[in-house]
């Protein structure tokens, strides 16, 4: 009893307590968040407050020790929990336990533009994370489709930042649920890969408020994310993990983010700036944000030992200190110390089913055209026209959960196009390669011999001649200067010579069914030739189930694009002011499109697209009624309600995605055509007819005034367009504000 009780006054002692004393503030969950923060705080030490600043690890940050406060650990995984990492080294450390579900890539899901497929996301991953025992996902990415060169489009939300705000917030909600916090990044502006780690952005006020911004304040005042990563790029002249505007003027003051900054993998560059401006942790210093190492230890971080002696010395404030440290803990709160969340759950039958849910609904049906006025489109597949079906493509076998940088995943099951084909329609189906891409390695491309390419083209051309039915997949993949980390495509056009692949096919066969996959809009010289596309995305473990699926009917298509395709790349908005707008002249960048991305760049300046943003097709037809307004006119403080009847005049049933746009017709500054405002997906039986309303508010036609640096709305007549894509417009309305 002696022992004992010398024990617990140690133990007391350690913590600054009297013996045999109450469970201190900060470890008693029943207190306020606040007051568990200000009383661990009031324990540590200056020493122990800024090591929980910097890394420990290549994916966690210390806790307290002496006081019991756990570490941070984090994943990569804005679509699945990254496979273990050694501890201070980029190999893997070849667990046979950590094989996760391979959740479709958000382009997918913002092309569902479905809000409660992006809450199913969220819960799933956010529940493998937590049984792997994460507390930050890095995730989900939000940075704006600016060119379909970008080697990262793939992790993000499209081209819209109304879609992307919409789709971010449930998935945000979803994650945290389980006590884990989502990462939301990659702020601000690092919408391309090519010179990411030094690329000074310069933009207007109302591009970054307007078109850059929205997503990321979504998240931090409607989703209540708790962490935010900087991403690599300089903005104004400063990097945007120390950025003064973005992290202490916009994110902090404006929007009240109480949560914590953290670092892209080596994004840290000054330790003055790092401390003043609203860094709170870095993250892989003296690393190339993945491969390459150095001698340098993590005391030699920016916000290590150099902080500390800064603090010592008086050149930055001890509220600096205070500041990232009640952050900090306050996250761990959340997340690591938290007691009353849930357990989690791992490559369960449930995640496959969101997966592939997920998929059938993000996969968008560009074209179904018939061949002849006597003949039906191909799709959906009847498989009793077939006897031979041939797919030709390497992506139909290709694992394309591997490469694409950080996002890269090591799954339990990835069920690929052919499988998926062949336990639909079985022996009818005969695969050929096509084509050959290398490896899907980082910062790296494999050459492959034009022998090899000649010869895969030739076989399948030889195939192709006598085969009822082509079912081409192809696209990108994961390969560096594809969709992947730390490169940007080289070109617009299909790599690996598939544009002279797919003639030679359409040249002996013209019965062909496009699959393609990708996270990017790729140019298609042979579209008015190819009577059925669709765009796959990268579709996760249920892949194969999913196009097969969609191929046969079984689920009829409903996705939507989340960003425009152009015909060629001058189209885009970001290519049509010669390099200084992209990619830069490596040293700077100047958005020269200003508010005018994607679709507003088509609409405005009348450059049609080849597929527009909000394009899909379905099985079945949909018939929209006139839209009523509740009034001609917006009072200042009120609302306007739009109505309109959408009814299924086919025999499927299907799901439409009702978009509403909205524009200013005479402004004092330049406003795109219209704007995404509101949307709404609809399942509608064969026959059955549906109400659907929208509300309307003085935000909704706000621009963002440069002059006042205030959101501001000018009287006058707005137009409102809705229909089934921003091209596909159906009905037309207008009120005055």
């Amino acid at each position: 009893m002696k022992k004992q009780f010398i024990a617990v006054f140690i133990l007391a002692a350690s913590l600054g307590l009297p013996a045999l004393s109450q469970t201190p503030v900060y470890l008693d969950e029943t207190k306020p968040l606040e007051e568990r923060v200000k009383d661990a705080l009031s324990r540590m030490t200056l020493e122990e407050k800024v090591k929980m600043c910097h890394a420990q690890s290549k994916f966690s940050s210390p806790g307290v020790p002496r006081l019991g406060i756990p570490e941070i650990w984090m994943s990569d995984g804005p679509h699945g929990v990254r496979e273990e990492i050694q501890w201070n080294s980029w190999n893997v450390a070849s667990w046979t336990n950590d094989s996760c579900t391979a959740f479709p890539a958000l382009t997918c899901l913002a092309a569902t533009w479905n809000p409660d497929m992006s809450a199913l996301y969220g819960k799933a991953i956010g529940e493998e994370a937590r049984y792997r025992e994460k507390d930050v996902l890095l995730g989900p990415g939000v940075n704006i489709y600016r060119t379909p060169l970008n080697g990262r489009n793939f992790e993000y939300m499209g081209e819209d930042p109304y879609l992307a705000s919409v789709m971010v917030v449930p998935y945000i909600q979803g994650v945290q649920k389980n006590g884990v916090a989502a990462c939301v990044k990659h702020y601000a502006l690092n919408n391309q890969e090519l010179w990411r780690g030094h690329i000074n952005v310069e933009l207007s006020d109302r591009a970054l408020q307007e078109i850059y911004l929205p997503a990321f304040k979504a998240a931090v005042m409607q989703g209540h994310v708790w962490s935010i990563m900087g991403s690599y790029n300089k903005v104004r002249g400063q990097h945007a993990c120390h950025n003064e505007l973005l992290l202490q003027r916009i994110l902090k003051k404006d929007w009240k983010f109480d949560g914590v900054v953290i670092t892209d993998w080596g994004g840290a560059h000054d330790t003055r700036e790092a401390a003043l401006n609203g860094l709170d942790i870095e993250m892989g210093s003296y690393t190339n944000g993945l491969t390459s190492e150095s001698a340098f230890t993590y005391d030699d971080y920016y916000l290590a030992k150099p902080y500390l002696k800064m603090l010592k010395e008086g050149s930055v404030p001890m509220s600096t200190i205070d500041d990232k440290a009640s952050r900090i803990l306050k996250l761990i709160f959340r997340t690591a110390m938290n007691s009353q969340k849930p357990w989690g759950s791992f490559t369960s039958e449930e995640h496959y089913s969101v997966a592939r849910k997920v998929a059938e609904e993000g996969i968008v049906l560009l074209q179904n055209k018939a061949l002849s006025k006597k003949e039906k489109a191909l799709l959906p597949l009847d498989a009793t026209k077939y006897n031979k079906i041939l797919v030709v493509g390497e992506n139909a076998t290709r694992r394309l959960t591997e490469g694409g940088g950080s996002s890269v995943l090591k799954v339990k099951q990835e069920i690929s196009p052919l499988d998926g084909l062949r336990a639909k329609l079985g022996d009818k189906i005969v695969y050929t390669q096509g084509y050959e891409s290398g490896r899907a390695m980082y910062d790296h491309v494999d050459v492959v011999p034009a022998s090899v390419t000649d010869s895969l083209r030739a076989e399948a051309i030889k195939q192709a001649a006598d085969a009822d039915l082509v079912i081409y997949v192809g696209g990108l993949n994961k390969n560096h200067q594809q969709d992947c980390e730390a490169g940007d495509r080289l070109g617009y056009e299909l790599p690996f010579g598939q544009n002279d692949l797919i003639k030679g096919l359409l040249h002996v066969n013209k019965k062909m069914v496009m699959v393609l996959l990708s996270g990017n809009a790729v140019e298609m010289p042979w579209a008015k030739d190819v009577p059925s596309i669709i765009q796959g995305w990268y579709l996760g473990s249920e892949t194969g189930n999913a196009i097969a699926n969609i191929l046969t009917g079984e689920v009829n298509p409903s996705g939507k694009l989340p960003f425009s395709f152009p015909v060629k790349l001058a189209d885009n908005g970001a290519h049509a002011f010669g390099e200084i707008s992209y990619p830069g002249d490596s040293i700077n960048q100047e958005y020269k499109e200003d508010i005018l991305v994607g679709y507003r760049w088509h609409d405005t300046k009348k450059i049609p697209a080849l597929f527009p943003f909000g394009h899909g097709l379905s099985y079945t037809t949909f018939a929209y009624d006139k839209a009523t307004l509740s009034s001609k006119q917006m009072p200042a403080e009120g609302s306007l309600a739009i109505s309109l009847k959408v009814k299924n005049n086919g025999t499927l049933g299907g799901k439409e995605v009702v978009q509403l746009y909205v524009g200013d017709e005479k402004c004092s500054v330049v406003r795109p055509l219209k704007e995404l405002k509101k949307f709404a997906k609809v399942a509608l039986n064969p026959g059955e007819e549906k109400l659907i309303t929208f509300t309307l508010t003085p935000d909704d036609l706000k621009f963002y005034d440069e002059a006042s640096g205030d959101w501001k709305v000018e009287s006058g007549k707005f137009k409102v367009y809705i229909g089934a894509s921003s091209t596909d417009i159906r009905t037309v309305t207008d009120f005055v504000y």
